[in-house]
């Protein structure tokens, strides 16, 4: 299973004015919550259980749109890959531990 979702953070978004003022970048954690979003967006019934590893590999700047990406087995848990990419470079990785109800 998979799913993509394009995003973009503001360069208004809140929490950018103190993120390296003058020359800001997006925060880990807002990028991270765009990732959960996104999650959400594909599976409804998705429940993060931790965050079993994240790479924060290049910045991400203001009005720059990302891709989240995520792969995941079939199964009613376990693991979820994702990553975000910015044209064809990836920015962020990781690997959420998450449960789903199967059906």
């Amino acid at each position: 299973m998979t799913f993509e979702v394009r995003r973009i953070i503001s360069a208004d978004h809140p929490s950018l004015p103190g993120h390296f003022p003058g020359a800001p970048l997006v925060p880990g954690v807002v990028i991270l919550n765009e990732v959960l979003a996104a999650l959400d967006e594909w599976r409804k019934d998705c429940q993060v259980t931790g965050i079993r590893t994240v790479k924060f590999l290049v910045p991400l700047n203001p009005d720059e749109p990302f891709t989240i990406r995520f792969s995941a087995s079939g199964d009613g848990g376990g693991e979820v890959n994702f990553s975000c990419g910015v044209e064809d470079h990836t920015i962020v990785e990781g690997r959420l531990q998450v449960y789903w109800e199967t059906k």
